[in-house]
């Protein structure tokens, strides 16, 4: 069985996470990690080599020979994690979902390109996950709800049932969005908060109740 290369972008926390999912799979290769960090150049994480920065996929790996698996992770905002997307879908690459095997997802859940659901993560029936979404280890999103593209529910994080998260937004750890709520773009929940109203875009909340942060 020929397997698919695979690299992935960062270098991080967050990217030691997914390569021990990746392992999971039997299908792939992991060829390598790409950093723009030059200190972390021949070194190795978890056993995987760092190759280089980015712009190296481009010259060395064209779009057919390889997928790529987005390693950038965010404690707030989500702008490096949805430009890196950005840059890479516009020069003709994909990117590969990744879904631990302990993460579960419900009947009619449909999920975009580049999905991670972590360890223990759980998508209930009938939602919508974007692209490029992170559902963090042990993160719940409960029914009907739509989690918009490039958006990330961290660690603990519980959206409860119909709820909208908007694009680029960051759901921080422990937080808990009530039912109903629409939560819109690029907003960054603070960890633990406990979100009761709806939340316009751009907004910084905190808090339990959560509230907006001046």
């Amino acid at each position: 069985m020929r397997k698919r290369s695979i690299l992935v972008l960062g270098g991080g926390g967050h990217s030691k996470v997914l390569i021990d999912s990746l392992r999971f799979i039997d299908d792939i290769e992991i060829k390598g990690i790409l950093d723009v960090n030059s200190a972390l150049r021949g070194k190795y994480i978890l056993g995987v080599p760092v190759m280089g920065g980015e712009d190296e996929v481009l010259t060395k790996y064209p779009p057919d020979t390889v997928k790529l698996v987005n390693g950038i992770g965010s404690t707030g905002s989500t702008d490096m994690r949805k430009n890196i997307f950005h840059k890479f879908k516009t020069e003709g690459y994909h990117f590969l979902s990744v879904i631990h095997p302990t993460a579960y997802i419900g009947e009619d859940v449909v999920l975009g390109e580049g999905v991670q659901l972590m360890a223990g993560s759980i998508v209930q029936p009938s939602c919508r996950i974007g692209d490029n979404v992170i559902i963090n280890t042990r993160a719940s999103v409960d029914h009907d709800s739509h989690i918009n593209h490039h958006a990330h529910i961290a660690p603990g994080a519980i959206c409860c049932g119909n709820v909208t998260i908007g694009t680029g937004t960051h759901v921080g750890c422990g937080a808990v969005i009530r039912e109903g709520i629409r939560i819109n773009e690029n907003c960054i929940i603070a960890a633990g908060a406990v979100v009761i109203h709806n939340i316009i875009n751009r907004c910084k909340v905190a808090g339990v109740p959560a509230k907006i942060m001046e």
